[in-house]
């Protein structure tokens, strides 16, 4: 069967979080995105981990979905209760982000890492390890003083059938491979565990072809999920499969990258993550790799140090040139979401009841925001919307869009349409 999965959000126990991030809200959600299995996030935090045992009963081996009885008490309010939603259930399946900082090789390394657990009783053996470690009540996604090495032996050790996976592995500040405090490689990082590691996320700003010029990941599995703090983002990027939905048989397609049942992943055009280009955010400062090597890495306008970028860090460590591609790589798709589309389109706000209207009538006329994005045809949205939002879904399949890169925690900004182009639309509807 083939399905979407997003396997690292957070809780509303992370910091900078909705309130609306539990099992509940993201069930329709996941519903509303087309999102056949969706990580719960944060099952390290004893607040979240109780909710989820309330709420969730078992249902295919490793897998979770929400009690019936749960579904029938909570009623949908405000934007929810717009959507006509599928009688299908949700798959939550147990996972954590932890955030590992400490010291090693005379440096300061921060590094998150990406928890996948089977059951509710392998969580309770972790979490009481990691307890008497760090606090991990203070956060939905702990820190702690402990090296990523030694985190995943922990792991590793209270179930082999977990999975440990570098998350947003090029993250300038908190990541594997970041430009502030990570690694040139796996093997400097994890050494002997190395083995143990099956796959990276690629994160927001990096996508599969970045990570394809570095020989070093060529048996690694390359991730894509959403790391979402609010139930609209959930989805942004993610995996699709053609396998049976279970716990077992997604971690044995993750480390054995099997292309046949792991069909592509769904990514963000990179330019538009937080960090792609390289930036002084306070200063307004912008600049590509080129440049940033010209001014030595130093803000022109107040002479501190930039933030590194992922583009810069992935050249960096590149090996092979731009454009290569492994035999074994397995595809991708770069998307915008549906509601940035219709924003665009408009020429309003995300956050418009416009946009939110034409949202809703697209969602419920084609079942999922996926279906929309990756398969209707350019007459069915026209039928049921706008030429407008036919033409800006069809560009984003293509890549004809402009991104001004996102830099140093700015998120790029993404225009399909301009002025000119929106007032020849505006023209053609109201002669129609």
């Amino acid at each position: 069967m083939q399905f979407v999965a997003d396997l690292h959000i957070h809780s509303k126990y992370s910091r900078a979080t909705s309130k609306d991030m539990d099992v509940e809200h993201l069930d329709k959600w996941a519903k509303i995105k087309g999102i056949k299995v969706l990580g719960t996030g944060d099952f390290t935090h004893p607040l979240y981990l109780k909710e989820l045992k309330e709420n969730l009963e078992p249902a295919e081996s490793g897998l979770f979905k929400l009690k019936k009885a749960r579904m029938k008490k909570k009623n949908s309010n405000g934007l929810l209760a717009d959507f006509n939603l599928p009688e299908n259930e949700t798959r939550f399946m147990l996972t954590a982000e932890i955030s590992c900082i400490y010291s090693k090789n005379n440096r300061t390394r921060k590094v998150h890492l990406l928890l996948f657990a089977p059951s509710f009783e392998v969580i309770e053996k972790i979490n009481a390890h990691l307890g008497w470690i760090g606090n991990i009540k203070s956060d939905g996604r702990p820190i702690l003083g402990l090296d990523a090495k030694e985190a995943t032996k922990i792991i590793l050790n209270t179930s082999s059938d977990c999975m440990v996976i570098p998350a947003h592995a090029w993250t300038p500040h908190f990541s594997v491979f970041g430009s502030a405090s990570g690694f040139d490689s796996l093997k400097e990082c994890f050494d002997e565990y190395t083995q143990y590691i099956y796959a990276i996320e690629t994160g927001l700003s990096s996508d599969p072809a970045m990570n394809w010029r570095l020989s070093q990941l060529d048996n690694i599995s390359l991730i894509s999920n959403s790391d979402s703090h609010s139930p609209s983002r959930i989805g942004r990027e993610a995996n699709v499969f053609d396998a049976e939905i279970d716990y077992y048989s997604i971690t044995d397609i993750i480390k054995k990258k099997e292309k046949g049942k792991f069909l592509y992943t769904i990514e963000f055009f990179p330019e538009e993550g937080k960090y792609h280009i390289d930036g002084h955010r306070n200063c307004k400062v912008s600049m590509q790799p080129e440049e940033t090597k010209k001014t030595k890495g130093v803000c022109p306008v107040c002479g501190k140090a930039l933030t590194i970028g992922v583009l810069y860090r992935a050249m960096q460590l590149a090996d092979r040139p731009e454009g290569y591609k492994p035999e074994n790589a397995v595809p991708y798709k770069s998307l915008v979401p549906l509601d940035q589309i219709i924003a665009d389109a408009f020429d309003m706000g995300v956050a418009s009841k416009a946009v939110q209207k034409e949202y809703v009538e697209l969602i419920n006329k084609f079942g999922n925001e996926f279906n929309i994005l990756l398969n209707a045809g350019r007459r069915e949205v026209e039928a049921a919307s706008s030429a407008e939002i036919a033409e800006g879904i069809m560009r984003v399949r293509e890549g004809k869009l402009k991104i001004e890169p996102g830099y140093d925690g700015e998120y790029g900004k993404v225009k399909i349409f301009d002025e000119k182009e929106r007032e020849s639309f505006s023209k053609q509807s109201s002669l129609f």
